[in-house]
């Protein structure tokens, strides 16, 4: 909640001021800290609320909504940019934070409050915290392979985004329409996997063969889109590499968080539970708000 109502602070200070780039610069940097630390945060606390059966389908469900709003909230803001102007869109924009901060208050508690005897026996920091729950990664074997393995994904794979402009105009020849077209395909992707793994139909396997799937399909897309002849082509690849994109997270966030023991504390658990992050470089980043 901290961080969704910092993120509509530092939204309404930018419409508001409408400061010089510079400062505009710091601010929307600001705001991006506070979104990647709300992720791992978002993602540690959904074991505490489903059981554990149902950890893949709320996965799912959570990476259905942002990447739902990620591909939606530009066409809303392109909608709503002619009613309000760049200040009216960055107000609405902060509402959003707002508002997921609000449903957040709806939540139950994650876990009991410390007592005073635990908090007097804890006495760590975070840093002393961090380095635990990178040294708990490091020494898991389980956590340790997820780590590697996108590290390698994404050192390979990350380039994609970029490399899709370049491809669209300068090898298949298209102009901005087609980079926009490439880029859509990437949300339509992620929207279907998250859909189809979230559903009851959706596909049964096992998270480490799907994680394994996952893989391959992302990595053998960006290839095939390297080989494509034609945008409509790279778009089909774009939108099918994006299926695998959704299984390695279902799967990558349900083996951490089964993994990881919930009595791991705080900032140890949460580190070690979101090694993954937001699959850095695999998807375009965004705020989880409108814009």
């Amino acid at each position: 909640m901290t961080c969704e109502l910092v993120q509509a602070g530092l939204m309404a200070l930018i419409a508001l001021w409408m400061p010089s780039l510079p400062v505009l610069l710091v601010l929307v940097g600001l705001r991006a800290i506070a979104g990647q630390i709300f992720q791992p945060a978002s993602r540690a606390i959904v074991p505490a609320l489903v059981r554990d059966r149902d950890l893949e389908g709320a996965n799912a469900a959570v990476g259905l909504g942002t990447n739902g709003g990620e591909t939606l909230g530009p066409l809303v803001a392109a909608l709503l940019l002619p009613l309000l102007d760049v200040r009216g869109v960055l107000l609405v924009d902060a509402g959003t934070f707002l508002l997921s901060a609000a449903l957040l208050v709806m939540l139950p508690a994650a876990r009991p409050a410390a007592s005073a005897s635990d908090a007097a026996a804890r006495t760590t920091t975070m840093w002393s915290d961090a380095k635990d729950g990178l040294r708990y990664i490091v020494t898991t074997p389980l956590l340790r392979a997820i780590g590697l393995g996108f590290f390698a994904v994404v050192a390979f794979n990350a380039i994609d985004d970029v490399a899709l402009v370049f491809l669209a105009k300068d090898t298949l020849h298209g102009g901005d329409s087609a980079v926009g077209l490439l880029l859509a395909a990437v949300g339509i992707g992620l929207f279907a996997g998250y859909a189809l793994l979230g559903g009851s139909r959706g596909p049964k396997l096992s998270m480490t063969v799907l994680l394994l799937v996952g893989f391959a399909v992302s990595s053998a897309g960006n290839l095939l889109t390297g080989l494509a002849w034609s945008v409509a082509a790279a778009f089909a690849v774009q939108a099918t590499r994006d299926l695998g994109i959704a299984a390695m997270d279902v799967a990558t966030n349900t083996l951490i968080q089964r993994t990881v023991p919930t009595a791991l504390p705080g900032n140890e658990g949460g580190l070690a539970r979101s090694c993954d992050g937001r699959l850095p470089g695999l998807r375009r980043p965004g705020p989880s708000g409108l814009t």
